[in-house]
């Protein structure tokens, strides 16, 4: 069996998704989000690697899925973001868990056959796959389980 702990990188909002995987078989471990709080972005820096540090612990995986930095537009939230996923890897490498990183539209390829299908596609394949009764919710948490998926099959 292995445990893939899957996260959906951000500074303000963390998605995570916990999955395992045997012989072929998908279920749900768990998933949600994480908040970093603080005026000082540094706050958040460290209130990150805490949650990412628990996380680890409580789940105890053998990959963290993570996913790769895609941004068109805004390069000050990109910096921020790449910043907070500084902090996540080093907890991984610290508790000696193997990384995955993944991009984007690979993720979504996998999961539904386009690299470029929506939220909505995204979040139906996920509860499909892990026969969830509804889509995940928030948004973070549902693409968190997309990307342990496919770093996990």
């Amino acid at each position: 069996m292995k445990t893939v702990l899957g996260i959906d990188p951000g500074f303000g909002r963390i998605g995570f998704g916990c999955v395992q995987i045997e012989r072929g078989n998908v279920r749900t471990v768990g998933f949600g989000v994480v908040t970093s709080k603080g005026e000082r972005f540094e706050d958040r820096l460290l209130q990150i690697s805490r949650d990412i540090d628990t996380l680890i612990k409580d789940y105890k995986p053998d990959v963290l899925a993570i996913e790769r930095l895609f941004f068109k537009y805004n390069a000050t939230t990109a910096m921020r973001v790449a910043e907070a996923r500084g902090v996540i890897l080093l907890s991984a490498a610290k508790a000696g868990v193997r990384i995955v990183e993944i991009a984007p539209a690979a993720v979504k390829k996998a999961l539904t056959g386009d690299g470029k299908a929506d939220k909505r596609a995204m979040q139906f394949m996920v509860k499909t796959l892990l026969c969830l009764p509804r889509p995940p919710r928030p948004d973070d948490a549902a693409d968190a389980l997309a990307i342990a998926i496919c770093a996990g099959v």
